[in-house]
């Protein structure tokens, strides 16, 4: 649909729009929430919540000259925006997402060292399963999941990453450490799991 049909369906106020709009980017949007949830059903109820949100944020835009180019592609508006969601919805469960982010990530040796990039043991994820990699990303802590997920699949820099996360970039770089190593950890247990 073109910047203009949009803009058009969006002035007369189109009953059909929203879930035109549901169903065309449901895969993406579901496949996000997914990732940034503990588990399905939290990422129904992110799904459901966090595109209601971004239609919400889609229709207060004024779509008058200019404005026409922020949202003609609109693939990318709702992925950015939805991402925005979801990490909002997490945060917003205080109970979970502010407790457990004291948690550290457990090992069986205490000196584990978390440095991403001296630690030799890899899992080529190109090999797995798509549901063993959402599976260990859902088993970890939200601080370490939301850290993980805009920096390492979203691609989002540190300081974006704290940004957003309304944290520091030293306390980003930590929560990715363990999370890399609690990724990895998580999959290898549920290789185990699987296979017994």
């Amino acid at each position: 649909m073109s910047a203009a049909e949009l803009a058009q369906k969006l002035q007369s106020n189109d009953k059909n729009l929203q879930k035109e709009l549901f169903v065309t980017h449901f895969g993406v949007l579901s496949a996000i929430a997914n990732r940034y949830a503990k588990n399905q059903a939290q990422a129904e109820e992110m799904l459901h919540q966090g595109f209601q949100n971004c239609f919400l944020k889609l229709q207060s835009q004024k779509l008058s000259g200019s404005k026409h180019n922020q949202i003609s592609d609109l693939p990318q508006f709702f992925q950015k925006e939805f991402i925005v969601e979801c990490v909002a919805f997490i945060k917003n469960i205080r109970s979970e997402y502010y407790v457990s982010s004291t948690v550290y990530a457990s090992s069986d040796t205490p000196s584990k060292n978390y440095n991403l990039f001296d630690n030799n043991d890899s899992i080529d994820y190109s090999q797995l399963e798509t549901e063993v990699l959402v599976t260990a990303l859902q088993q970890m802590v939200p601080s370490q999941r939301l850290a993980f997920n805009l920096h390492v699949i979203d691609g989002y820099s540190l300081s974006e990453v704290a940004s957003v996360l309304e944290s520091s970039e030293a306390t980003v770089k930590s929560n990715l450490e363990k999370a890399r190593y609690n990724f990895q950890k998580n999959i290898n247990k549920n290789l185990k799991t699987s296979k017994a």
